[in-house]
């Protein structure tokens, strides 16, 4: 689909919230496994479920075919854990094939693995070819539909799968579905009996945390990343506006990047900002330490290769700088040389298509962003719900609800909940908007200072820092204590 930010209708609509977020939600689908990481063979049945399209009214009644996915190798029933992943927006398979951390721990735990699809994502489409036609249809595009299918699912399951019955279930999610973990528990803590919720920011809506805190946090990792890494990246707005003022200097710059489509005027240049800015975003959520792959390979510790083209005198020239940023830029696009060209239409929201998502930002996901120049890296841009909410209604007829995840889910409000893992990376920009600190002796905070983007849930490496390894071991603790609990109950309730 086109960028968003191409009318100017729509221009807070995506650079304030819309764009990081669709790009954040793909990291763990689309970073591989290193060379480096655990050998565990992922092998699992396809199945599929007759799920309800609408659970909180009558007067629709079809169904649909969600997919889900189950590894049972491990599995020592009866009564053995259920590890549940609460799908996040995108094709189910990704995530099963990612997720590492649940995979090696099933075999310790004896634990049955089941990996739900989201409706509207994958396969899993309430009106098949027609699911995203008109917003009539997208109407059910909901997470309290998603939370409700997962709820009658693992109901189905464990009643039709014999010695499940009594299967204590474990929700386990990353990013939008580390959201959809922490809230699977607390909406419906008759299903499972804890969750971990990793990189997932619960608190990313209005009135919770500022708006600029997203930014501030990718500021501070390329501000440690390397001498006058940031302050560079900071100058470098001023220097393409400087640059881009005369047709010569959108030829050098488009040369200088080697963009594939050549800037032309205004509209591409802001378009080029654009691009930049998601570049720095998806560097903070992948700055892992180890190689990974996303777009095209990424060095360990990527930003510190970034940050290595940006050290740079204070008497640097404009073109000076503007080479440094396109060299630092290549790290990201072109690591390994084999592009001849660099596409700024190439990024995880455009080359992913994240139109659900979307429609989920404009009614119920509002999360508001913002820069100031001053505390970040970034050219200065408000939060405008105003003309975020003129978006929404331009590109799909609705308009957002602002505070209603507050409501639906308790806000920051949350302390009479038990038994949740909120884990986060330092690195991560969406920690910003997650939970940072214990509320309780069970909702738990666990803080991973090298940690990017849910590197908690990814395979573990040898390359990992101690700090990811104790996250883990902790994580892993807590369940067994959780199961160790959920059996103590279930013993009490079959004698009474």
């Amino acid at each position: 689909m086109e960028r968003i930010a191409a009318t100017c209708v729509l221009l807070t609509f995506c650079v304030g919230c819309l764009q990081v977020f669709a790009l954040k939600s793909q990291l763990l689908t689309r970073v591989g496994r290193s060379p480096f990481s655990s050998n565990t063979p992922v092998s699992y049945q396809t199945l599929y479920f007759d799920q309800k399209i609408d659970h909180f009214g009558f007067l629709e009644d079809g169904t649909f075919k969600q997919r889900y996915l189950v590894a049972d190798k491990h599995w020592r029933n009866p009564g053995g854990p259920i590890l549940f992943y609460t799908g996040n927006e995108g094709d189910i398979a990704w995530f099963c094939n990612n997720t590492g951390f649940m995979w090696e721990v099933a075999e310790e735990l004896g634990a049955m693995l089941v990996f739900a699809e989201h409706r509207y994502y994958g396969e899993s489409l309430p009106f098949g070819k027609d699911s995203y036609s008109d917003s009539k249809h997208l109407n059910f595009l909901t997470s309290q539909q998603a939370l409700a299918d997962f709820a009658v699912l693992l109901q189905s399951l464990k009643s039709s799968v014999q010695g499940a019955q009594r299967s204590p279930v474990i929700a386990v999610g990353g990013s939008y579905g580390g959201m959809l973990s922490a809230w699977f528990r607390m909406k419906y803590p008759n299903i499972v009996v804890g969750a971990l919720a990793s990189s997932a920011p619960i608190w990313q809506f209005p009135g919770l945390v500022p708006c600029g805190d997203f930014y501030r946090t990718v500021t501070q990792d390329f501000a440690k990343s390397g001498p006058n890494c940031d302050v560079n990246i900071k100058k470098s707005w001023k220097a393409i506006d400087n640059v881009t003022s005369t047709a010569s200097g959108l030829q050098w710059l488009s040369e200088e990047f080697s963009l594939c489509s050549p800037l032309k005027n205004k509209n591409d240049v802001f378009s080029f900002k654009g691009w930049l800015q998601e570049t720095w975003v998806n560097l903070a959520m992948v700055d892992y330490p180890y190689t990974a792959n996303f777009l095209q390979p990424l060095p360990a510790w990527p930003i510190q290769a970034v940050c290595k083209y940006l050290d740079l005198g204070s008497t640097a020239s404009d073109r000076q700088l503007l080479h440094g940023v396109s060299q630092a830029a290549r790290v990201y696009y072109n690591y390994t040389g084999s592009a001849s060209c660099l596409n700024t239409s190439q990024t995880a929201t455009s080359s992913l298509g994240f139109l659900g998502w979307y429609y989920q930002a404009c009614t119920e996901m509002v999360m508001p962003m913002c820069t100031d120049g001053v505390h970040d890296m970034f050219e200065p841009e408000e939060w405008n719900f105003q003309a975020f909410s003129d978006g929404c209604s331009a590109m799909f007829g609705v308009r957002p609800r602002a505070e209603w995840a507050g409501v639906v889910y308790g806000g920051k409000d949350i302390a009479s909940h038990s038994n949740i893992i909120f884990s986060n990376g330092a690195l991560d920009p969406w920690s910003a908007g997650g939970v940072t600190h214990n509320i309780t002796d069970s909702l738990l905070s666990i803080m991973i200072p090298e940690g990017a983007h849910h590197l908690d849930l990814r395979f573990s490496n040898d390359l990992d820092p101690p700090s990811v390894r104790a996250a883990r071991a902790l994580e892993l603790s807590l369940f067994r204590e959780w199961i160790r609990q959920a059996g103590k109950t279930a013993g009490t309730s079959s004698t009474s």
